[in-house]
């Protein structure tokens, strides 16, 4: 009853005229910026700061919230579309939403993303209401030795999912482990696979890779295989009606990854893009048609794009409760808190209960806004596919390229956007996959912090892995994922 008292008050502050107006700029804005790649929610959200000076705190985080959330919404799109990841949230969804709109059905995965987004977040919001205070102290609870197991347990997953080969799938995670930590290390000040040259110190920025593997991958791809002079074939679109079988398919897969990138959400450090990742291996694992995921599985694109936006909503949890932000795009949300006045914590829901309930029920408004904003825009915005193919791969190549450029000014950035193409072309062709380098390379720096941390407190003891029970039942997890897909193969050999 109190929950809903509390949700009543953050309604009578959502539903103000002004408020209503921030809530729909923030939804429309977030999702252009999401469906262009290389803009993303981090760089929209700084802009967003100076907008919020003067305003009351309650309508700047609404509109800042909005603005988040709406371009992990948005991202969708040049994922299913482009194969351009316009968020890293959504590198997942390309996975098979792309090949779902090279069959013709980009409505449809389309109409699945914006329905899976809406479910995903909606049902984050209940438990955001419901269990935010709670879940904040559970959160404090996960120590470094914690994280790294479950940094460990979200890349064998995916690893262990690879279609063809485990080592392969193993391979390209340690290629993208590699290449986090490349630049200099900040505990140490030692210069790492740089390489002699002074572009590399910072290291590499995600959207270089990302973009390298999925979209510039796909034009070599498509120009080696002679497709570049070739037509889309006209009504590529499809249909945007799902019939009550593929809602049957869809349903238990939206539903359980809602609640997974919730939780994942809530820890500080995983965010959207861990969550999806996380939503899409567990589906393919418990899925009788698991060996069709990669080729235009529907759950494919349901279970990451649900699984994405629940874990945005859960990100508010240990930002609002504890202060701790777990993402970059959190990271410029706590910045803009602390400007105008507020100081995210524990004290938070007694102190400024304005400002985070006020947030959540705007949440519920906006969700509503991206449905309605995006279901009538579907068959517009599809339209993209009907465009020459020259014409549209040169507009993939031009997207990425000012993407790159746009955050470093750098034309280094350009030729290791160059190189990350031809890599993801070469695994292409020699059947590497493209989801355990870039979940490693997300995971990385994560990975290498925490064990570091770990060591630290135990003074080296490795052993603090394995005392601390959430780190070693996590641990033996990631264990049993590698290990359990070799055995069922040795048995599959031996029953031929």
């Amino acid at each position: 009853m109190e929950a809903f008292n509390n949700l009543m008050y953050g309604f009578s502050i959502a539903l103000e005229p002004i408020n209503i107006l921030y809530v729909f700029a923030g939804v429309f804005a977030g999702t252009i910026i999401g469906m262009l790649p290389g803009l993303g929610p981090i760089s929209a959200l700084a802009l967003m700061i100076p907008l919020t000076f003067g305003m009351e705190p309650s309508s700047g985080l609404i509109l800042m919230a909005g603005v988040y959330y709406g371009a992990i919404f948005g991202g969708s799109t040049s994922s299913i579309l482009l194969n351009a990841p316009g968020v890293a949230g959504t590198v997942a969804t390309s996975f098979d939403g792309y090949p779902m709109a090279k069959q013709g059905m980009a409505g449809k995965a389309l109409a699945i993303a914006a329905y899976a987004s809406f479910i995903g977040g909606t049902v984050s919001i209940i438990f955001l209401m419901m269990v935010a205070p709670l879940l904040g102290r559970v959160a404090v609870s996960f120590g470094p030795a914690e994280y790294f197991s479950l940094m460990v347990l979200g890349l064998t997953a995916v690893v262990s999912l690879s279609d063809k080969s485990l080592v392969k799938g193993l391979i390209a995670a340690v290629v993208g482990v590699m290449i986090s930590i490349m630049g200099i290390d900040l505990q140490t000040g030692t210069e790492r696979f740089t390489f002699g040259t002074v572009h590399l110190l910072d290291g590499i920025e995600f959207l270089v890779v990302a973009l390298g593997i999925f979209a510039l991958a796909e034009v070599f791809y498509m120009l080696l295989k002679g497709g570049g002079g070739k037509e889309q074939p006209r009504n590529a679109i499809g249909s945007l009606k799902l019939s009550k079988q593929e809602i049957k398919q869809i349903a238990p897969p939206i539903g359980r990854s809602s609640i997974l990138g919730f939780f994942t959400g809530v820890l500080p450090g995983a965010g959207a893009t861990i969550g999806s990742f996380l939503g899409y291996s567990m589906e393919k694992r418990l899925a009788k048609d698991g060996d069709t995921f990669g080729k235009g599985n529907i759950k494919g694109v349901a279970a990451p794009e649900s699984a994405n936006n629940a874990a945005c909503t859960g990100s508010f949890v240990p930002l609002l409760t504890l202060g701790v932000p777990g993402s970059g795009s959190t990271a410029v949300l706590l910045g803009a808190l602390l400007v105008m006045g507020v100081s995210p914590g524990p004290a938070m829901l007694v102190d400024r209960p304005d400002v985070f309930w006020g947030v959540v029920a705007s949440m519920y408004l906006g969700n509503i806004f991206l449905l309605v904003l995006n279901l009538p825009l579907i068959p517009l915005i599809a339209k993209i596919l009907d465009l020459p193919r020259p014409l549209l791969l040169s507009l993939i190549l031009i997207f990425c390229m000012i993407g790159v450029y746009g955050m470093s000014f750098s034309v280094f950035d350009l030729l290791l956007l160059l190189g990350f193409g031809l890599l993801g072309l070469g695994m292409r062709l020699f059947g590497f996959p493209a989801a355990p380098l870039i979940l490693a390379l997300i995971l990385g720096d994560i990975m290498e912090e925490s064990m570091r941390r770990a060591l630290q407190i135990s003074g080296g003891d490795w052993s603090i892995f394995i005392d601390k029970p959430i780190s070693m039942w996590l641990l033996i997890i990631a264990a049993l994922s590698l290990t359990l897909p070799l055995i069922k193969r040795v048995m599959a050999r031996r029953s031929v």
